[in-house]
């Protein structure tokens, strides 16, 4: 007689639930990675959406005016003028200058763009599939350090920012020795930093201090 608290299947046969163990389940630690696990690059649509419309609209005209020029038209007024002043203006006019810096600066913030990966708040973590990529934000990692930091005994309160390379613990401590609260916390989020499964593990540094006094 089957026990009336295990789960039927469809057909009616009773079918055991698989009961993982302590200590059988997938490891927690460091663990061997497979290939790299670099940034995640930002698509950037924005960016790129206005340079598209920007290069189609100044390649427009252009081609609009080479094409009417070709058909027996007069050139546009705005090709001509601009003619006029690029022949007119020496290189050292303000304007010339004014309008060479912004081009200069518009292109070096577009090579800034394509060149670097964006998305620095989402940390790559390690890959233990080839085909799977995975990432933490840096909000929740912080997230996960202070609840661990909020459990040493002693701990008032905590404030946790990680960085790439770094996660940075300030806590306050209204008993115990400091020292003793420190060593503690040094412990737990060092562990807890290597749970978060990054990666590259971030150097936790810890501060303890006494909470300020009020009035």
């Amino acid at each position: 007689m089957s026990d009336p608290r295990e789960p039927r299947g469809p057909e009616g046969g009773t079918r055991r639930l698989t009961v993982m163990e302590p200590g059988t389940g997938p490891p927690s630690g460091p663990g061997p990675g497979i290939g790299p696990a670099g940034r995640f690059w930002s698509p950037r649509r924005v960016p790129a959406g206005i340079v598209a419309l920007l290069l189609l609209f100044v390649a427009g005209a252009f081609l609009y005016d080479v094409a009417a020029v070709r058909a027996g038209r007069s050139a546009l007024g705005w090709r001509r003028e601009l003619a006029r002043q690029l022949a007119d203006r020496p290189l050292d006019d303000t304007w010339v200058l004014a309008g060479a810096g912004v081009a200069a600066v518009l292109g070096l913030w577009l090579l800034v763009l394509a060149l670097t990966p964006g998305l620095r708040k989402v940390l790559p973590m390690r890959r233990t599939h080839p085909d799977v990529r995975a990432g933490l934000h840096r909000d929740a990692a912080a997230t996960v350090l202070r609840d661990r930091a909020m459990e040493v005994a002693g701990v008032q309160s905590a404030r946790v920012r990680v960085r790439r390379r770094e996660a940075r613990v300030r806590a306050r401590s209204h008993f115990r020795e400091l020292d003793d609260v420190r060593a503690d916390l040094d412990g737990v989020l060092h562990d807890a930093a290597r749970g978060l499964g990054l990666a590259r593990q971030p150097a936790v540094t810890v501060r303890v201090a006494r909470p300020g006094r009020k009035g």
